[in-house]
């Protein structure tokens, strides 16, 4: 009888159940060392997201509405002593100092209450009167939250954005002093207590002023 050459035959039906079993072995050594790991995609969905609580002031949050009408009227510019009126009989404003660890000094947005901070002094400011409201018109563009612009330059005497030109109140000058004048984007509310101003809000800073609208470009 001649032998083949290469494996016996009896050699091939004895090892074929080994070959079907490694398969078996290899997934019970893999449950018995831990979890297989997952691809990246799988991992990336099955990990919790985590999410960022809102800035206190600004950071990209714009407030839904402008501030509420107030209920009294402003309080008149108390004399300083010696008799002198106070400049543009304005009352004295309160000192910057912030309402909360976190805020600005000046008057500002709270991002968690969409709190108007600062909007309280009563209808018809005396520091907001103007000879003239409205003298150069209305802002013929749209306002409230919808609607976000983006400055193009100037300064806060007269800056401009959308082709409209607009100034800063005289005693807001202070509080838009970090203001990017050719980048920053805004929201102008009604101001419901002084006539001819709108208020501008810089959605960076989350801080406002009165600006006052002087025409097209």
């Amino acid at each position: 009888m001649k032998k083949r050459s290469g494996i016996p035959v009896v050699a091939l039906f004895l090892a074929f159940p080994l070959l079907l079993s490694s398969p078996l072995i290899a997934q019970q050594r893999g449950a018995k060392g831990g979890a297989q790991q997952q691809p990246a995609a799988a991992q990336h969905a099955s990990a919790p997201k985590q999410r960022t609580a809102n800035p206190p002031v600004g950071g990209g949050h714009i407030p839904a509405r402008g501030p509420a009408p107030s209920r009294t009227a402003a309080k008149p510019a108390a004399a300083p002593k010696g008799g002198a009126p106070a400049q543009g009989g304005a009352p004295a404003r309160a000192a910057r100092t912030p309402d909360q660890p976190g805020h600005p000094a000046a008057p500002h947005v709270d991002a968690g209450t969409d709190r108007w901070v600062g909007h309280d002094t009563g209808k018809n400011n005396p520091t907001y009167r103007l000879a003239q409201p409205w003298q150069h018109g209305h802002f013929p563009g749209q306002i409230g939250a919808s609607y976000v612009y983006r400055l193009g330059g100037g300064t806060r005497d007269r800056f401009l954005f959308n082709n409209f030109y607009f100034s800063v109140a005289e005693a807001d000058y202070d509080d838009c002093a970090d203001w990017l004048w050719d980048s920053d984007d805004i929201v102008l509310y009604p101001d419901p207590d002084d006539i001819g101003w709108y208020l501008a809000y810089n959605v960076r800073l989350g801080t406002y002023v009165h600006i006052q609208y002087l025409g097209p470009s």
